[in-house]
């Protein structure tokens, strides 16, 4: 073994024992907190990992960004192999892996290929951060540095690569079964003098190794972690949407904390995703509280869990010596502001964004629930809202016995009256129960349900609200509450089949009803609809000669997949004019009310709803159609706020649906919707 062999063993060992320490140190820190089963179906995590962490999927919904991303991410596949071989060249002289065949072939053209490709990407990613200056993108100045750090250390690594390839043909000629035509270009036009081409192979082979062992034991101090975490933070992600809350156990013995006060209150799932946070700023980018001026950026979030954890772990692992003191600022307040915590609405918008499958709102309501339940610091509203849900089981200050009200004289049963010969149970909610512009469109799935032939019944006074409210708030205890006591009930009747007209009702019926051993087939009722439509027994007839624009509710569509359903009601109906704004579907712009929203001022910057009713109106369209009680309500005010009311209707799609098949059944002419009559204009 030479000199420059021994020289160079002694590097790879130092570096790859700092490798090894810093994982130790990150997973020892990751260990302090909660346990979380992450470990169940394999087969499906792998496939997800594959799609998502390997084929960059949801980094493409980003097209530029994505695919320099991509590049850059194949190019260092590609040369995992480079890598190897360099080694093995520095350990053992002539080491060469050109014995594998075609399959070396494929490699070598591949790293060739890439290595140019990877230069362009990261000069095109320096531009977009430093010159374009793309809005997501623009950091503190320590990230900064810190994001040109890592570019720089990406182009030397494949230039000092490529060149260093163009060197050894020239001194040894082309090797078997080696493909590499960018490096043999380089070759012929810049190394023709023997004794120049043998130094600068040595110094590129040096810088090129050098530098990529440096790269590795930089990034566990960088912020470029995700490096390294990413593809188990996408393999331990959570399998389905939505990405449930999880529920504290009250009866668990010992436990004396709710909620996350500190890191180490978070799963070590959630310190995983704060190390793997890559500050993209996509989550940031579509957040419908930071676009509109609101404290809250989804980043900062995952980030300050990781920042703390950074700062706090290692008091926590030295408690008994003096080498390490424990910062001073608390986690809640000094980290990350709890305004910011309070502006969120639960969109999930940053979650379907995320390209690395980062759960940013289960950790925003672990901090919720920590102020709530143990330090009882919440918004002044909802104090207002917890104490209606306690005594009227309503966020409003209803009394719960008028609950059925809007149901008196329309021969609709309750289970207490007739639980026998029914098909579903009609979940009325508290809105469809109480609001007044809502309670129409309670009465109009409820004619369209007979007008179907459909046997259905409410529970009437019996029903309370789902908890859904409570919980995205952080009042676990009071959300458990009412989840159990309408299980109680829903058991009693034996009730299998549900459906709702609000997304929040559903989404908590379907998915988070069963940890309280409530498993029902809950379906929205624009699915209903679509399924009354495509058995003929629904017929909408007469045409409604207008243009519409839907909004997508983010609890039915990016929490629950179902985006279709609502547009097919929409085309049944003869006449309408389907529109989409540009934020549609999977993209789309909250109203403002999820997460509890509905029940708290919004003091700070743009309204939510306003920008949104911006955007429908942006259209042209003379009907937004809606599909969620508290949308409703969010548009009808954006709408009256622009003074648009005499123009432009909200309507549910239920209403829109039964306009059709009534007016047909009536014979009468069809209203134009410009100037309605007063009968047919929106109210609050």
């Amino acid at each position: 073994m030479t000199i420059s062999s021994v020289i160079f063993l002694l590097i790879l060992v130092a570096s790859f024992l700092g490798i090894a320490w810093n994982i130790r140190r990150l997973y020892t820190y990751m260990a302090l907190g909660k346990k979380e089963n992450r470990f169940d179906h394999p087969i499906a995590r792998l496939k997800r990992t594959f799609t998502i962490a390997f084929l960059q999927t949801k980094l493409l919904r980003d097209p530029v960004a994505g695919v320099l991303h991509l590049i850059i991410y194949w190019g260092f596949i590609a040369l995992l192999f480079a890598v190897i071989e360099t080694i093995g060249e520095g350990l053992f002289h002539g080491f060469s892996l050109s014995g594998m065949g075609w399959f070396y072939s494929v490699i070598t053209v591949s790293q060739d290929i890439f290595c140019a490709l990877v230069a362009y990407a990261v000069v095109a990613a320096f531009v977009r951060r430093s010159i374009t200056k793309v809005k997501r993108l623009q950091v503190d100045a320590d990230h900064a540095l810190d994001a040109s750090i890592i570019l720089a250390l990406i182009f030397i690594i494949v230039v000092s690569y490529e060149f260093q390839n163009a060197a050894h043909i020239a001194i040894f000629g082309r090797q078997q079964n080696a493909v590499r035509p960018i490096a043999a270009w380089l070759s012929a036009a810049l190394f023709g003098d023997t004794s120049y081409t043998v130094a600068a192979y040595e110094i590129l082979w040096w810088v090129h190794i050098t530098t990529v062992l440096g790269f590795m034991n930089y990034l566990p101090y960088s912020k470029h972690l995700h490096v390294i975490t990413s593809i188990p933070n996408v393999y331990f992600g959570a399998l389905k949407k939505p990405v449930t809350l999880k529920p504290i156990n009250f009866e668990e013995e010992g436990l004396e904390k709710f909620g996350a006060a500190d890191f180490e209150d978070f799963t070590w799932k959630q310190l995983l995703d704060s190390y793997t946070c890559t500050e993209c700023g996509r989550c940031t980018s579509v957040c419908p509280a930071n676009i509109t001026g609101k404290e809250l950026n989804p980043k900062t979030i995952v980030t300050a869990i990781r920042d703390r954890m950074m700062d706090k772990a290692p008091f926590d692992l030295h408690q008994n010596t003096t080498e390490i003191t424990l910062p001073e600022k608390n986690f809640i307040g000094g980290y990350e502001s709890e305004a910011a915590l309070w502006a969120c609405t639960t969109c999930g918008a940053c979650m379907e964004e995320c390209p690395v499958m980062i759960e940013h709102i289960p950790a925003i309501v672990d901090m919720r629930r920590n102020l709530v339940m143990m330090e009882s610091r919440f918004p002044d509203e909802l104090q207002a809202t917890f104490r209606n849900l306690e005594n009227n089981f309503t966020p409003w200050a209803f009394p719960s016995g008028e609950r059925a009200h809007w149901a008196e004289g329309k021969n609709i049963k309750t289970m207490a009256e007739d639980p026998r010969d029914y098909d579903v149970l009609f979940w009325v909610g508290c809105a469809g129960s109480f609001d007044t512009r809502y309670k129409k469109v309670t009465e109009a799935f409820s004619e369209l349900m007979n007008a179907a032939g459909v046997r259905f019944r409410i529970l009437g006074t019996e029903e309370k609200c789902t908890g859904d409210t409570a919980r995205r708030a952080g009042n676990e205890y009071l959300a458990q509450m009412l989840m159990k006591e309408n299980v109680a009930t829903l058991g009693r009747y034996g009730v299998t089949n549900i459906v709702t007209t609000c997304p929040h009702c559903f989404n908590i019926l379907l998915n988070e009803y069963p940890e309280f051993g409530g498993k029902y087939h809950v379906e929205h009722h624009t699915t209903f609809i679509e399924g009354l439509v495509a058995q003929g027994r629904l017929k909408p007839l007469t045409p409604l000669m207008r243009d519409v624009v839907f909004h997508d509710p983010c609890y039915l569509g990016r929490h629950n997949n179902e985006y279709d359903a609502p547009r097919n009601d929409l085309k049944s109906v003869p006449g309408l004019h389907l529109k989409e704004m540009p934020r549609s579907r999977d993209k789309s712009f909250c109203c403002g009310a999820g997460g509890a929203r509905m029940f708290m001022e919004e003091t700070v910057g743009k309204r939510v709803n306003i920008e949104r009713t911006e955007e429908a109106l942006s259209t042209g369209a003379t009907t937004i159609a809606a599909a969620c009680p508290f949308c409703m309500t969010m548009l009808t005010d954006g709408v009256k706020a622009k003074d648009k009311a005499g123009e432009v209707a909200v309507k549910d799609i239920a209403e829109l649906m039964l306009e059709s098949i009534t007016i047909a059944s009536r014979n009468t002419p069809q209203a134009s919707e410009p100037g309605l009559p007063e009968s047919a204009a929106p109210t609050a």
